[in-house]
């Protein structure tokens, strides 16, 4: 009798945990669907899209079949040819997109074997039948700041006090086509100015850096690798080469000490600070990555862009960390101790679950060490720069989605050390996210509204102040010394489309003035297509300006007319 009650009672436990297995491995795997795709890709049965298509009924689905979805060209591909996403061509896709589909927009695969594998299974447990899909979002019924208003020159000035309500219109899933570039087509630029191919490369890298001998650095985020191309001339680049590979996702890159004998490039891998050994004019590392920083938050998913600076006196290592979530709705009303204990060691307004140590800027410590919070509520710095005459730190931040096509403004502003800038609690100074509504009435009146608020969902990425260096000879004129240029990637979740462009923040005595001007336009072809997606600027020795399209895989310069 003994035997037969141990026996009844090992199977009940084997079911039991089989049980508590098979509930945990989709709990698991939302999860990580949360932390990593959640703010690109929604899971709810009507397939709503975002930034991606929906997932709902994903696997046993063929490659690119959600109607309406604007797909790139290469998944497109993939679907036309048969590509179906079963368990395993999603574990093969999810390892490393690129490869498994040259060409794709995805941005970030899930390389951890045992993630993928709870991620699959998650997205295996949301089948049934689709619901009626949501019709697209109605254009809006007047386009102002859609991208058939830009033009070289004209000028912009949003106020806070002038911004709707929330959910005034629609939030739209309005993603890019990417197309190649019409033959002969270039971007528009000022009068007086012109533009020509600087270089072309097909990895498509993000961000630019000039080294002190004039050398362009690229990131190459895709493919782990920081390029180096070098010009005789100023007019075209004449070598392109790989300075480093083996990298995680690189981002942001500094040299330091600033000036004309550096001795490192920093790097910002997706969740470590390496740096390089360097001498002006290395075209190879001359040694291996030294870690700084080997660890930089608890997860990774979300906002994968890590951009660094130097403070004005080298001291300082600052770098930004962009929100895991759009809204942080699931990190619950309270942090996991008392909310004083917790700002005192994150920071007034940081917040806390999956979002610990995110939407924020750090400061290290030249050699990494003493951490410590610089600014909290910057939902995504993507574009981070010290300006040189004052020292002040600045942002370009993307703001939230899904609170309609003009809200909240993405923005450009100096940051201050120990401020809180809103998210997610709070937008633009004092507005309160509705979705997040009474949570934190303490923080009220300390949000600090930003210097510069740009079109909504534009999307701005990299910057750089025109400075031109000792000698141009194809300086800008004087007008234009000071000011920043700002590369505006573009909306993905706006009726009308907006951003693709750079533009020119305009300054007086190191301080915004509120107004920015459209500089280089002319990449979308339709409310549907685009040719290309201006992800970086930076000022070239000769005083041009270079612009990296990630899109068409072009770095484009812009110099005065001869």
């Amino acid at each position: 009798m003994q035997a037969k009650t141990l026996t009844l009672h090992a199977l009940m436990l084997a079911s039991f945990t089989a049980l508590s297995s098979a509930h945990a491995a989709p709990q698991a795997g939302r999860t990580v669907y949360e932390n990593n795709c959640a703010s690109c890709h929604s899971v709810d049965a009507q397939l709503s899209s975002r930034a991606g298509p929906g997932l709902f009924g994903l696997l046993g689905r063929k490659a690119a079949a959600v109607p309406g979805y604007n797909y790139s060209n290469a998944l497109a591909k993939a679907g036309a040819t048969g590509k179906t996403w079963t368990r395993e061509e999603l574990d093969l896709f999810l390892a490393d997109p690129a490869r498994n589909v040259p060409g794709t927009t995805m941005p970030v695969g899930v390389p951890d074997k045992a993630a993928r594998a709870a991620l699959i299974d998650y997205l295996a447990s949301l089948q049934g039948p689709a619901a009626a899909a949501q019709a697209p979002a109605a254009a809006a019924a007047e386009r102002s700041g859609g991208w058939d208003e830009n033009q070289p020159g004209k000028i912009h000035h949003i106020k806070a006090s002038d911004l709707p309500p929330p959910f005034a219109t629609d939030s739209a899933g309005n993603g890019p086509r990417v197309e190649a570039r019409p033959n002969g087509s270039i971007p528009a630029v000022p009068e007086g100015f012109a533009v020509s191919v600087y270089a072309q490369d097909e990895d498509k890298p993000r961000l630019a850096l000039r080294a002190p001998n004039g050398d362009l650095f690229l990131a190459a985020t895709s493919k782990g690798e920081i390029k180096v191309l070098r010009s005789k001339n100023g007019q075209a680049a004449d070598t392109a080469g790989v300075f480093a590979s083996g990298l995680e996702r690189p981002y942001g890159m500094a040299f330091w000490p600033s000036g004309a004998n550096p001795q490192y490039l920093y790097v910002a891998n997706i969740n470590s600070i390496v740096r390089i050994p360097y001498r002006n004019g290395d075209l190879k590392a001359r040694g291996a990555a030294q870690v700084v920083v080997p660890h930089l938050s608890d997860t990774s998913g979300g906002h994968t862009t890590r951009t660094l600076a130097f403070s004005k006196d080298g001291k300082t290592m600052l770098l930004s960390i962009g929100s895991a979530t759009n809204v942080a709705t699931e990190i619950g009303a309270a942090p996991p101790e008392p909310l004083a204990k917790w700002e005192a060691r994150h920071g007034v307004g940081a917040a806390w679950g999956v979002e610990t140590d995110r939407a924020t800027v750090m400061a290290f410590d030249v050699d990494g060490r003493n951490r410590r919070t610089y600014a909290t509520g910057l939902r995504n710095c993507v574009g981070m720069l010290v300006y040189p005459s004052t020292g002040d730190l600045m942002c370009t931040v993307n703001e939230r989605d899904a609170l309609g096509d003009n809200l909240p403004p993405d923005y450009l502003t100096r940051v201050k050390q120990g401020g809180f800038y809103g998210w997610p609690w709070y937008y633009i100074g004092d507005n309160e996210d509705p979705r997040l509504k009474g949570q934190r009435p303490d923080l009220k009146g300390k949000s600090i509204v930003p210097d510069v608020l740009i079109q909504s969902h534009s999307a701005p990425l990299g910057m750089a102040v025109y400075h031109a260096p000792k000698g141009a000879k194809n300086a800008f004129p004087k007008e234009y010394e000071g000011d920043v240029f700002v590369a505006l990637h573009g909306s993905w979740n706006r009726g009308v489309r907006t951003g693709y462009k750079v533009v020119r923040v305009f300054m007086k005595n190191g301080v915004p003035t509120g107004q920015y001007q459209d500089f280089m336009t002319g990449m979308v072809l339709s409310d549907r297509d685009v040719w290309g997606r201006p992800s970086g600027v930076e000022v070239a020795q000769d005083g041009a300006l270079l612009v990296v399209d990630d899109a068409g895989g072009v770095v484009w310069r812009v110099a005065p007319k001869r």
